[in-house]
Order: C-alpha cells, then sequence, then structure tokens
C-alpha cells in the first residue's frame, strides 16, 4: 500500500491550510478576492488594506516565495487565484507564457501605465518601477554615465557587483541584448569581466559596503536599496554606506535607464474577475502609488504620482522604451552568456 512521505504529509498539510485561509468562489461572490502573491507580505499589506477599506472587498492573500506559475497551473480551472502578483517581469513573463492569465481592457491602466510596462493586451501590467543603477566613489565626480561605458578599459579591476545569473543582473543583461543584440552583448559582458574587482558575489548593498572599503570604484545596484540604506531601516552600518557613495541614474546609449518591476496580472480562472479589475485599477491610483513608493521606496509607474524623497534625489528617472516584454524573451540567451563568458567564475 502506498504510505506518503513525512515531506508529503507536509505538503498536505501546507495546502489545506492554505485552502482554509481562501474564500471559495461559491461563498465569496465580490466580497473578496484572493491574492497570489511573490511580494513580502508587510510591503504588500498596507496596500490591500486601503483597497478594502476604500471599497468593502476583503483580499486573502497567498504569499508564495517560489513556485508561483507551478502552483496555479496545477490547480487548473479549480483555482481561486484572481490576481497574481510578482517582483520581477521574468515570474510575470512566465505566467503569460504558460497560459495562466487573461487579458483585460481597462482605460484606468491603459492611461496610467506607459505601454512599454504593459501587455499588448492587457496580459500584465507593471505597478512600481527600480531603475539599475550606479553606486560610484563620490571623489569619481561622475554626473553621468552609459550601461555601455561600464565596460570600458578604464574600469579594470573597480567594478562591484552580485552575480550575472541573479535576476536583477539577468534582466539588465537581456536589456543589453534586446538593444544591441548578442554579439555586442557578449563583448559587453567580456569587459564587465575584466572590470571586476572581486568576484560577482553578494548583494547590491554589498556592492556600496565595498566602495566604502576601497575595494571598488563603481557598483550595480538597485535604486531602492539606496532607500533602504539611507533611510537607516538597515542599521548604521548600511547607512553609512548609503550615504558615502554617491548614484548615478545610467542610461542606454540614445536611450534611457533600464528597470524591473513590479506587476500583476489577473488569473485565467479568476472566479471573481469584476472584484480582481478594482483592485488593479486602485493599484494605479495616486493613494496606493504612493503608498508603493513609501513601502518600499520604489518608483510609482504613474507619471506623477509621489515619489519618496530619498528616492526622488537620485533626479529624474527616464524609463528606456524598450518593450519590458522584449527584454524578457531574452533572458535564456543572457544566462547562458554570463556561463560562456565565465562572469561567475
Amino acid at each position: 500500500m502506498f504510505r506518503p512521505s513525512n515531506g508529503a504529509y507536509r505538503s498536505v498539510a501546507v495546502l489545506a491550510l492554505a485552502a482554509a485561509v481562501i474564500v471559495s468562489p461559491t461563498t465569496a461572490a465580490q466580497s473578496a478576492i484572493n491574492l497570489y502573491t511573490t511580494r513580502e507580505p508587510g510591503l504588500v499589506q498596507p496596500l490591500l488594506d486601503s483597497f478594502s477599506k476604500t471599497t468593502g472587498i476583503k483580499v486573502n492573500s497567498i504569499f508564495l516565495r517560489d513556485g508561483l506559475a507551478e502552483r496555479v497551473a496545477a490547480e487548473g480551472q479549480r483555482s481561486p487565484a484572481d490576481v497574481l502578483m510578482t517582483v520581477d517581469i521574468a515570474v510575470l513573463i512566465d505566467l503569460v507564457e504558460k497560459g495562466l492569465t487573461q487579458p483585460l481592457s481597462s482605460p484606468v491602466m491603459e492611461g496610467a501605465i506607459p505601454s512599454n510596462l504593459r501587455g499588448a493586451k492587457g496580459e500584465w501590467f507593471a505597478l512600481s518601477l527600480r531603475a539599475r543603477v550606479f553606486y560610484t566613489q563620490p571623489s569619481l565626480n561622475l554626473t553621468a554615465m552609459t550601461y555601455e561605458q561600464l565596460a570600458d578599459p578604464k574600469w579594470a579591476k573597480k567594478l562591484c557587483t552580485r552575480p550575472g545569473q541573479h535576476p536583477y543582473n539577468n534582466a539588465l543583461i537581456a536589456h543589453y541584448i534586446a538593444r544591441h543584440g548578442e554579439a555586442r552583448a557578449e563583448a559587453w559582458l567580456q569587459g564587465l569581466k575584466q572590470a571586476l574587482a572581486r568576484p560577482a558575489a553578494g548583494g547590491d548593498r554589498d556592492g556600496a559596503r565595498d566602495i566604502v572599503g576601497g575595494i571598488c570604484d563603481v557598483a550595480i545596484g538597485n535604486s531602492y536599496y539606496v532607500g533602504l540604506m539611507r533611510s537607516g531601516s538597515g542599521g548604521a552600518d548600511q547607512k553609512k554606506w548609503g550615504d558615502s557613495v554617491k548614484v548615478i541614474l545610467p542610461t542606454f546609449e540614445g536611450g534611457g535607464t533600464h528597470v524591473n518591476i513590479s506587476g500583476a496580472a489577473i488569473a485565467r480562472h479568476a472566479p471573481n474577475r469584476a472584484a480582481a479589475q478594482r483592485l488593479l485599477e486602485y493599484l494605479v491610483t495616486d493613494e496606493a502609488q504612493r503608498l508603493y513608493a513609501e513601502a518600499n521606496f520604489e518608483f510609482p509607474v504613474k507619471t506623477g504620482a509621489a515619489v519618496h524623497p530619498l528616492i526622488k534625489a537620485l533626479g529624474p528617472l527616464t524609463v528606456d522604451r524598450t518593450p519590458i516584454a522584449e527584454i524578457a524573451r531574452h533572458r535564456i540567451t543572457a544566462s547562458r552568456l554570463v556561463d560562456k563568458v565565465g562572469l561567475d567564475r
């Protein structure tokens, strides 16, 4: 007779617990919706609370650090998920490519979100932005820089970055491929490898730390980490790192700054589609965009929405016009090129 392992028992228990807190579509009507999210609960909850207070619609959120697409696919047509929210474009596009989302035609969403930051048929929408920026040694007196220039021999042994295979860098490399093609991207990565002052490792904040420590002059990092460091939320040491580096919003030659996104989509089998649309439309209101900016020091996707002062101080953000979906299509090639040039070795 088949006997499930202890791990299987645990998996069943976890799924049962998750099901217990999800409102059944037969009882929820439009008074509640179910959100599957890879966003940290503490970051998204203030938005959900505000939405519920405004609309009277309860949001039951299930946090999934990994395996979002696999979970929704396994549930199939009986999935209770109404809205799928992610913190990286690759995961969002993966949901679309696997047929787990559905299109939404919404003048509200289309009016708030630029066309390059949403699906062509409304299959997904960006909700907030984080720019891939350069932390620099202030004594360099740099005021502007392009991503292409980072491979210049002048930066040999002066660059710090996290691994090239990390999703943050993978997206930047994929963007480079979208703009310049695979051959130029490979040459660029060869230049970055020569520029490394230490192995590509650690996190973005480690780059700021190592600039302060004299290990490197330039580091690649996300803009929101600047806010986290300078706010003091990570402690006194991190505040020192953040305050001690100069931040540049780099651009591509003839283009703008690379951004990654948090975003969302309506699930393909959403039992409460109308209420799910109301949540998405709420998330691009001025109030919700302000809460996004406050929660994690991100740039709002909606033009004119309030930006946290620590992020506003970085300067105006001009997002590159390359469609996010086009960038995501090159992520596998980007990963292969990282291995080919040995960036992470």
